[in-house]
């Protein structure tokens, strides 16, 4: 179980993965000995397991992002995922309960070319249906 400090810095990290450890303790009223041995501690542990790129907002508003939600055939899963991680575009995918077995994030150029991908994820063995929805705007990216 973590701290509520462990939570506290992983929220910190989860905003800027590249703040200094000076910046860190300074918002959580720590040392710098600490916030950097409670990081080597989470990584350790594999709750850290790597640290990612975000992007301007300037440049993400020029794609286009869809949620698209898919049933899959009994028994077709593990070759949907692995067919689905071959395509770059996927940012994203879950599985789910409800009437559809997964969700995916799609991110494209332009409508024309999410489109193609949308006609290419609904044309893979053992996609039964889709269901996609654009996404007009993001409210809270943690």
């Amino acid at each position: 179980m973590l701290s509520q400090a462990d939570r506290d810095l992983i929220t910190l990290l989860r905003e800027n993965a590249r703040a200094s450890t000076a910046e860190l303790a300074r918002r959580l009223g720590v040392s710098r000995t600490t916030v950097q041995s409670r990081i080597e501690r989470l990584e350790a542990r594999g709750i850290i397991i790597g640290y990612g790129v975000r992007l301007a907002p300037d440049y993400e508003q020029g794609l286009v992002r869809a949620h698209v939600l898919l049933t899959v055939a009994p028994k077709a899963a593990e070759r949907v995922v692995k067919d689905l991680r071959a395509l770059g575009q996927v940012r994203s995918l879950h599985s789910v309960s409800g009437s559809f077995d997964m969700i995916v994030t799609v991110e494209s150029a332009s409508i024309s070319d999410l489109d193609a991908l949308l006609d290419r994820i609904g044309a893979m063995d053992g996609v039964e249906r889709t269901l996609s929805s654009i996404i007009l705007s993001t409210r809270i990216d943690r």
